[in-house]
C-alpha cells in the first residue's frame, strides 16, 4: 500500500500525492499488487484510516510519503516519534494528549534498513539525491508514520519529497519512489529469508 497526503497550508499541490500517482503510472514489478491512498491532512482521520488499512489489505508493506517544505532531497525517514504534536491539522485540531499512542514507545524504527536502501538506490545513478532522516517533523507525517509503525511492528516505510519544481520534477519524483520501493521490497525480503533459515536450522 501506497499514502500520499493531501493539501495542506501553502501547499495547494501536495507533491507526494502527485509523486503517488506518477509512481502508480509507471507501476512497480508484476508480483507487487499496489494499493493507492490519498490521506487528509488531520490527525483523527490518519488514526481511524490507518488500521482499516491494514486489516483491509494486511499488506507487506505500507510505504507512505510526504511533502517537506523545507527538503532539497528526497528523505528516507528510519523512525516516528510518539510525542510532541502540538501543529493544529487542516480541521485546526490537535490531539490533547500531544501524542499518537497513550503508552506507546518513544520511537519506532521501521523493520526496513534505511541505509541500505539509500546506498542501492544512490548507485542506480538516478537524477535524484536520496538522504536519511531520524526526524519526521512532530505533525502529520510523523504522526501517520508512527501509527502506521506502531500498527504493523515496523512494517511501514516513510519517504519525505521537496514540492514539486524544488528541484525535482513529479516524473522525477514518481522514478524515484519506483525505485525507492523496489529496494525497499527487495531488502524486506532478504532480511524474512534471514529469518526463516534461522527458523528453520
Amino acid at each position: 500500500s501506497l499514502a500520499g497526503f493531501g493539501p495542506f497550508g501553502e501547499h495547494a499541490v501536495n507533491a507526494s500525492w502527485i509523486a503517488v500517482q506518477e509512481l502508480e503510472k509507471l507501476g512497480l514489478r508484476d508480483d507487487v499488487d499496489l494499493h493507492v491512498y490519498e490521506v487528509p491532512v488531520e490527525y483523527q482521520t490518519v488514526q481511524r484510516l490507518i488500521p482499516a488499512l491494514w486489516k483491509k489489505h494486511s499488506p507487506q508493506l505500507v510505504v507512505h510519503v510526504g511533502v517537506s517544505g523545507m527538503a532539497t532531497t528526497v528523505t528516507l525517514e528510519k523512525c516516528g516519534h510518539n510525542v510532541g504534536y502540538k501543529g493544529l491539522d487542516n480541521c485546526r485540531f490537535c490531539p490533547g494528549s500531544q501524542c499518537c499512542v497513550e503508552g506507546g514507545p518513544e520511537c519506532i524504527d521501521s523493520i526496513i534498513d534505511m541505509d541500505a536502501v539509500c546506498r542501492r538506490v544512490s548507485a542506480l545513478g538516478l537524477d535524484v539525491t536520496v538522504t536519511i532522516s531520524k526526524d519526521a517533523g512532530r505533525y502529520l507525517c510523523d504522526f501517520t508514520y508512527y501509527t502506521s509503525l506502531y500498527q504493523s511492528r515496523g512494517r511501514s516505510a516513510f519517504v519525505h519529497v521537496p514540492p514539486l519544481g524544488k528541484p525535482y520534477s513529479a516524473e522525477q519524483l514518481g522514478r524515484a519512489l519506483q525505485a525507492i520501493i523496489e529496494e525497499m521490497l527487495d531488502v524486506l525480503e532478504h532480511s524474512e529469508d534471514k529469518i526463516n533459515c534461522q527458523h528453520e536450522h
